[in-house]
C-alpha cells in the first residue's frame, strides 16, 4: 500500500527545511552516506571469503554446458551414476557463488510449523525452495532494522537528515543498485509503495484509451492483482472490462503460451491495443516471456509496452532500458528478500521523462533541494521520480539495503549463469526418477509443467502430480521442505542461486519419493 507516513506536521517540515537548507547540501549529504561511489562500489562490500572471487576454477567451463552434459561430465569425472549425490557436491565445491548463503538465515527443520520431528532431525537446515513467494532474509537485515529504531530512540527527528540511511532520503540511495539488476539507467528507477499501487500509478498515465484504441493485451490466467487492477482501471475511463480485456491464453491442451502466438496477435490487434500489460515470468507457470520481442512489436503497433517483473527481478536478467520498455513495476520480498510486504519498484524509460506525468501528486515527487520550503508551487522531478507520493518507511529499506548488498557483490550475468545449472539439476533429477512409466501404471509420477527451455524460465519449475497434489504437499511439509502450492494443481519449487546449493536440490528430490511414497500408500 502506499506509504502513509506523510509527515506534514508544520513543525517538522519546518526543522527539515532548515536542515536541509542552512549548510546540510543534500549532494553532501548522499555522498557522506554508507553507499559507495556507484563505480566504485564493486569490492568495499566485499567479505574475506569474497576477494579473489574470480580466480579461474579448473572446471569453469561446467557451469557453461548444458544441464544434462554438465551431469554426464560431472558423473564422468567422478566414475559415479549422475543421480548421485557426489554430483550434487561437485557441483557446490565449483560453485564460486556457494558462500552467498552465508548471508542468509536458513529456518531450521524443528522451527517450521508443519515438520514432523519423528520423520525428520529438526536441527538441520529445512530444504527451502521458497524464495519465489518469499526470500530468506539478509543476515544484515536485524542489525540495520535495530540501527534506525536506535537513532528514533536517541535522536528521533534528526535521524531525518544524519545517520547512515537519513530517513528523508534513505531509499534514494538503493535506486542504482535495483537499476544495474533490472538492466535500468539511474534516474529511471524509483522505490516506493508496493507493486499494485505502483501498477495503478503507472496505468494512469499510460493507459489513455480512444474510441478506436482502448483494449489492454493480458493473459486469461493474470496474477489476479494485476487482473484487477487493469479491470478496475478500464472501468474507470469509462469503457467495459468485458469488451476492452484482450487475453492470451495457451494452445488447447498446452500450458504456456507461445511467443509467436503472443506476437499474432499483437500484429493483428495491434491497432485497437492501447496497451500491453504481460508478466516477465509467469507466476503461475514459471514461464520466462521474451519481453524484447514483444515489446518491439507492441512499439510497430503504437502501444504502450509494460511489464509486471514481480517473478523476474533477481531472477532473470533483464535489460529494461535496452529493450525499449515503456514502464514495468515490481515488488522485493521474493527474490529481491526484502521481506513481506517489502518496498517495491517502479521503472520508466528516459524517453519519457519529459512526456509523461504523473496523474496523482503528492510531495514526495517534487524536487529533493526544495520540497521543505513548502511553497505548494510543484518542482515536479523527471521521469518515474515524479511519481513518487510519500516519505518511504525506512523500516521497509533496511532489509532491502541488507539484500542488495549481497546482490552487489556478483552479477545477473554470474546469478543466471548459476540458475541455469542449478533448476537444469533439479529438471534432470525428476525426469530421471519421476516421469511417468508405461511400465509401472501405479507408479506416482511429476509433469513439468515450466518449459524446459533455460531461456524460457527463471529457477522455477510448476510441478503436476498423478496424485492427489495436497496430500504432497503436505508429506513434503511434514519432512522440512519449504515450497508452496498453487491453485489449482500446481507445486512451485524455486532453487535461488542466490543462496540454494545443488545439495538442496538433491536432498528435495530424495525427499519428493519419500512424500510421493507415503501419498501413495
Amino acid at each position: 500500500m502506499v506509504s502513509q507516513t506523510d509527515g506534514r506536521h508544520t513543525e517538522d517540515s519546518c526543522w527539515l527545511t532548515g536542515q536541509l537548507l542552512q549548510g546540510t547540501s543534500v549532494n553532501s549529504s548522499l555522498k557522506s552516506l554508507d553507499f559507495p561511489a556507484k563505480e566504485s562500489h564493486k569490492h568495499s562490500y566485499l567479505p574475506g571469503w569474497y576477494r579473489g572471487f574470480s580466480a579461474p576454477s579448473p572446471m569453469d567451463d561446467i557451469f557453461d554446458l548444458s544441464p544434462t552434459a554438465a551431469v554426464k561430465r560431472a558423473s564422468a569425472l567422478l566414475d559415479c551414476s549422475p543421480t548421485s549425490e557426489k554430483v550434487a557436491d561437485y557441483f557446490d565445491n565449483h560453485d564460486k557463488l556457494r558462500h552467498f548463503r552465508e548471508n542468509f538465515l536458513v529456518p531450521k527443520m524443528a522451527d517450521l510449523p508443519p515438520t514432523d520431528l519423528s520423520l525428520v532431525d529438526g536441527s538441520q537446515e529445512c530444504i527451502y525452495l521458497c524464495g519465489n513467494s518469499l526470500g530468506l532474509q539478509p543476515k544484515n537485515a536485524r542489525k540495520y532494522l535495530e540501527e534506525e529504531l536506535d537513532d528514533w530512540a536517541k535522536i528521533a527527528i534528526h535521524g531525518h537528515t544524519v545517520g547512515s540511511r537519513p530517513w528523508a532520503w534513505a531509499e534514494n540511495n538503493l535506486e542504482d543498485f535495483m537499476a544495474n539488476i533490472v538492466g535500468a539507467k539511474s534516474g529511471e528507477v524509483a522505490l516506493m509503495n508496493g507493486l499494485t499501487v505502483n501498477l495503478h500509478l503507472l496505468m494512469l498515465s499510460f493507459y489513455k484509451p480512444t474510441p478506436t484504441r482502448y483494449k489492454i493485451l493480458l493473459e486469461s490466467k493474470a496474477f489476479p492483482s494485476d487482473h484487477y487492477a487493469i479491470e478496475s482501471q478500464i472501468r474507470l475511463r469509462g469503457f467495459s472490462p468485458e469488451s476492452s480485456m484482450l487475453m492470451l491464453s495457451p494452445r488447447p491442451g498446452e500450458d504456456t503460451l507461445r511467443t509467436e502466438d503472443i506476437l499474432d496477435v499483437i500484429e493483428k490487434e495491434g491497432d485497437i491495443i492501447a496497451m500491453v500489460m504481460l508478466p516477465g515470468v509467469q507466476y503461475y507457470t514459471g514461464q520466462l516471456f521474451d519481453m524484447h520481442a514483444i515489446t518491439k512489436a507492441g512499439h510497430k503497433k503504437g502501444c504502450f509496452v509494460g511489464f509486471d517483473c514481480a517473478h523476474a527481478v533477481g531472477n532473470a536478467e533483464l535489460k529494461l532500458h535496452d529493450w525499449d520498455v515503456d514502464f514495468a513495476c515490481w515488488c522485493s520480498y521474493k527474490y529481491l528478500n526484502s521481506g513481506a510486504g517489502g518496498l517495491a519498484g517502479a521503472f520508466i524509460h528516459e524517453k519519457h521523462k519529459d512526456t509523461i506525468k504523473p496523474a496523482l501528486l503528492g510531495w514526495w515527487g517534487h524536487d529533493l533541494t526544495t520540497r521543505f520550503r513548502m511553497t505548494n508551487v510543484m518542482e515536479l522531478q523527471p521521469g518515474v521520480s515524479g511519481f513518487r507520493l510519500s516519505n518511504q518507511p525506512i523500516l521497509l529499506v533496511c532489509p532491502l539495503q541488507a539484500s542488495l548488498e549481497v546482490f552487489n557483490m556478483a552479477s545477473m550475468q554470474s546469478l543466471r549463469r548459476k540458475s541455469v545449472l542449478l533448476t537444469g539439476y533439479l529438471e534432470y533429477l525428476i525426469k530421471e526418477f519421476y516421469t511417468e512409466d508405461p511400465a509401472q501404471p501405479h507408479k506416482a509420477y511429476v509433469r513439468i509443467l515450466t518449459p524446459s527451455d533455460p531461456q524460457q524460465r527463471g529457477c522455477q519449475l510448476s510441478l503436476s502430480f498423478s496424485i492427489p497434489i495436497r496430500r504432497v504437499f503436505q508429506e513434503l511439509e511434514k519432512r522440512g521442505v519449504a515450497c508452496d502450492m498453487r491453485e489449482p494443481s500446481v507445486l512451485r519449487v524455486a532453487p535461488v542461486p542466490l543462496y540454494n546449493s545443488f545439495r538442496d536440490v538433491h536432498r528435495f528430490i530424495e525427499t519428493l519419493g519419500k512424500a510421493l511414497a507415503a501419498s501413495s500408500s
